[in-house]
């Protein structure tokens, strides 16, 4: 039988898999930014920040099995299918053929590669912090193939595009999610008071 799981539990679940500070880091950057997007949208928040949290499960001790494991994982949990759906689609093209197809799954989507390149667009500014970060700051360093290569940027203008959105305003939504976790994600810093 189905179960909805509960945020304290996924947590458990997560932590279960993940040990690495930037897994923990990235899992809390993305629960936060799904969160404010859920409320932007008027849609359920604690549906949708589990799922954010819960996204990359399996990526620490099963990176060649991304998102598999995971719906292996869940479905032994018996979580709802809905949920395991939208976990999957964030692989799509990638390492799962599931095409993001509600708001919520296109969303995270969008937002996942995104998260990374507002952290370390945040690391190299001289407060350290997403607080007093704009879209411009990250759209600065879009450009620059070598800053945070690890993104993928083409992801982020797909999902973008899904969501009928312009680039900028998702940067800034992912920012504004950011800030929410800023203490638990390490990036309040001290950015200076005005």
């Amino acid at each position: 039988m189905e179960k909805i799981p509960a945020r304290e539990e996924t947590w458990t679940l997560f932590r279960k898999y993940n040990e690495s500070e930037s897994l923990i880091k990235h899992a809390l950057a993305v629960e936060g930014v799904m969160r404010y997007m859920a409320r932007k949208y008027g849609e359920d928040e604690e549906k949708w920040g589990i799922i954010g949290l819960v996204h990359d499960l399996d990526y620490e001790k099963y990176p060649d099995q991304h998102c598999q494991k995971t719906e292996e994982i869940l479905r032994e949990e018996h979580w709802p299918d809905e949920y395991i759906r939208a976990v999957l689609s964030h692989g799509w093209g990638i390492v799962t053929d599931v095409q993001p197809e509600t708001l919520m799954e296109k969303v995270l989507f969008t937002i996942d590669e995104l998260t990374g390149l507002v952290t370390t667009s945040a690391l190299v500014r001289p407060s350290k912090s997403v607080m007093d970060m704009k879209a411009k700051s990250v759209k600065k360093k879009w450009k620059d193939k070598r800053f945070a290569a690890g993104v993928n940027r083409t992801i982020i203008e797909k999902g973008a595009e899904m969501l009928g959105a312009e680039l900028t305003d998702v940067i800034t939504d992912t920012i504004m999610g950011m800030r929410d976790v800023a203490e638990e994600i390490g990036l309040k810093g001290n950015p200076a008071s005005t």
